[in-house]
């Protein structure tokens, strides 16, 4: 890990933070990849649905900072029906990875995503789930290299994109 990696911590959520991450979502989202404001409006119902229905015990958001800046963000929730919006019982899913581009490289989404599999395993969760895009190659690499398995993928257009969407699963069992 490097010095500067090192200098970063993770910390949980405070008021404002879920804020910043839909608006770096939504803004980084549009440069990089071209995704237009319905992204944005869905990282603020997934924000909107943490805040509104977080269990502490069984949820977390975490903020890599340094120095006050915020550099990355990540969730680990309780996975739901999509249909029903039931909690769907002993899986977590993992959401919002994002990580600045200046931070890219120090390692940031690997101690992210390991900050979730960790809190999964402590309370109790038997797997993770995650839903991506193909075309985020960085955020492919680290939940391969996580250990995550890609479990199915389906060809969409959201966010005036023509999309590949990825299921990833990592057991935790």
């Amino acid at each position: 890990m490097t010095h500067a990696a090192a200098d970063c911590l993770l910390r949980p959520h405070r008021p404002g933070d879920i804020g910043w991450v839909i608006s770096r979502h939504g803004a980084l989202y549009a440069q990089e990849y071209g995704f237009d404001g319905r992204f944005e409006a869905l990282v603020a119902r997934i924000g909107a649905d943490f805040l509104d229905r977080l269990d502490p015990e069984r949820e977390a958001c975490w903020i890599a900072e340094r120095g006050g800046a915020n550099l990355g963000s990540v969730m680990l929730v309780q996975a739901r029906d999509d249909a029903t919006q039931a909690v769907l019982d002993g899986t977590a899913q993992l959401r919002l990875l994002l990580v600045e581009p200046a931070a890219r490289g120090l390692g940031l989404g690997k101690r992210l995503t390991a900050q979730c599999e960790q809190f999964a395993r402590e309370r109790g969760y038997r797997r993770i789930v995650l839903w991506t895009n193909a075309n985020l190659a960085a955020a492919r690499g680290i939940y391969r290299q996580a250990g995550y398995q890609l479990t199915g993928s389906e060809a969409h257009r959201s966010f005036g994109q023509d999309l590949v969407g990825e299921t990833w699963e990592l057991p935790l069992a």
